[in-house]
C-alpha cells in the first residue's frame, strides 16, 4: 500500500479488525469502515477496516478521503455506547415546574 496518498494525522493499518474490537475502541463515534464483512443477513456488521472515526458525522464527511479509493464497499454507522436522553421528559419537567 502506498503512504503518499494517506493523511499523515491519521492511524492507519489496513488489516481487517472485528466489530467488537472496533466498538470497544471508539465508543459514541462515527466510524467509516472499508471492506465492511456482514453477516449472513446483512444485517449486522462482523470485520471491517476503520478507515476514518469521529464524533462528528460532518467531520468524516468534508475531510478529504484518499483511502476510499483503495476500497469497493464502504460502510459507515454510529457507535452508540451511552443512552440517549429522552427530551420528552425534560419539557413534561419544565412544564411541571412552571406555575401558571
Amino acid at each position: 500500500m502506498t503512504t503518499d496518498i494517506i493523511d499523515k494525522n491519521v492511524e492507519f493499518s489496513d488489516a481487517p479488525r472485528s466489530i467488537d474490537d472496533i466498538k470497544a475502541s471508539y465508543p459514541d463515534e462515527w466510524i467509516l469502515l472499508g471492506n465492511p464483512e456482514m453477516d449472513e443477513y446483512d444485517s449486522d456488521f462482523i470485520s471491517g477496516v476503520v478507515l476514518y472515526h469521529s464524533p462528528d458525522k460532518r467531520e468524516l464527511a468534508y475531510r478529504d478521503k484518499p483511502l476510499l479509493k483503495l476500497y469497493k464497499k464502504r460502510a459507515l454507522f454510529f457507535n452508540r455506547v451511552t443512552p440517549r436522553r429522552e427530551k420528552r421528559h425534560a419539557i413534561i419537567s419544565l412544564y411541571s415546574t412552571l406555575k401558571l
